[in-house]
């Protein structure tokens, strides 16, 4: 049996396939019993620390949601309520946490600073996102996928727009492990860092799989069974860089034609939030400021039947319990079915 007590979860290159495939599994066992309504309270009277230095809707809530099914409490500190690398370091922070918590989150910028949580915390320490990685959302899409298709082994993923950052490494490195062809189908200039593609490229070759960086987009999307893709500028970045990324971008945006190009059996993933419409402040602003109706996804793919993103969303809860769970220990009732 494959025991991940006490490990950190900071990038799922630190994982084994069948490692992450038991997270899934183990997601996929919750996901059944919430929707049965049968409880699974397993670690009643621990207490994990969520620690936002970048605010989000979907982790934020998988998180609190997940800590209270499995009988946890959870406290939330946002960007404000955390002294971490201000006041107190880094180091500091993790040891007066670990005296008070059984597990911590982290969501923030570098991933320098979730690794030293962990090292300097005496419990497990969770990567929410950082500028570098976004593991449980690897989780939550691989859950999705699988249970659209039946399988993940085999499939072809194509990642459009800016693939250097968070959700590019993760794709590539998660499909690498776990037999998935991968695309980053962009310009040169938003291909992944080439250390991590040849890192990348290394897995493939145990799984089976393949890495493929192309500018081509009828080419990288042709067959594709997953087209996935994310906005191309994080929320502050001045008007220069959305001008430069539109502009470099379009050409990448996930089209009808691009669904029909991969083909009746594909389906469009976003990790959320997009900017498909003017429905929200910022995506009209950059709407009348750029003449723009959307941006790295139309309105008529995301709202089409090849959307799965609300899923995919959901999904983000179910695996982030499982990650909980086994970094915590599952307790030997819960093995046995029992509660």
């Amino acid at each position: 049996m494959i025991d991940l007590k006490g490990r950190d979860f900071l990038t799922l290159r630190d994982f084994t396939p069948e490692e992450i495939l038991y997270m899934i599994d183990l997601a996929a066992e919750f996901k059944a019993k919430k929707k049965k309504g049968e409880l699974h309270e397993y670690f009643r009277g621990k207490n994990v620390a969520l620690i936002f230095e970048k605010t989000s809707t979907r982790t934020r809530c998988s998180f609190e949601v997940a800590a209270h099914d499995l009988g946890m409490g959870a406290t939330y500190l946002d960007p404000k309520g955390s002294q971490i690398g201000k006041k107190e370091s880094i180091a500091d922070t993790a040891r007066v946490l670990s005296r008070m918590f059984d597990g911590i989150e982290y969501r923030g910028f570098g991933q320098e600073i979730v690794e030293e949580l962990a090292k300097y915390a005496d419990v497990p320490v969770w990567n929410g996102l950082t500028n570098e990685y976004h593991p449980t959302q690897m989780l939550a899409d691989m859950l999705t996928i699988r249970e659209h298709f039946g399988r993940l082994k085999g499939l072809k993923l194509a990642y459009m727009g800016d693939a250097r950052y968070n959700m590019g490494n993760s794709l590539m490195v998660t499909c690498s492990k776990l037999g998935l062809d991968f695309v980053a189908c962009t310009s040169k200039k938003y291909f992944p860092d080439s250390a991590l593609a040849a890192a990348c490229r290394e897995y493939a070759a145990i799984s089976g799989s393949s890495i493929t960086l192309t500018e081509d987009v009828m080419t990288g999307t042709k067959g594709a069974d997953v087209i996935y893709t994310d906005v191309w500028v994080s929320m502050g970045e001045p008007d220069e860089v959305w001008e430069e990324r539109i502009r470099e971008l379009t050409p990448y945006r996930v089209t009808r034609q691009v669904m029909e190009n991969a083909g009746e059996q594909a389906i469009f993933l976003h990790c959320l939030p997009a900017f498909h419409d003017h429905k929200t402040t910022i995506g009209k602003e950059v709407g009348e400021k750029f003449g723009l109706s959307e941006m790295e996804v139309t309105d008529e793919v995301f709202e089409s039947p090849c959307s799965k993103v609300f899923d995919e969303a959901e999904n983000r809860m179910h695996t982030i319990k499982a990650i909980m769970a086994a970094t915590l220990g599952m307790p030997e009732a819960s093995r046995r079915g029992g509660e």
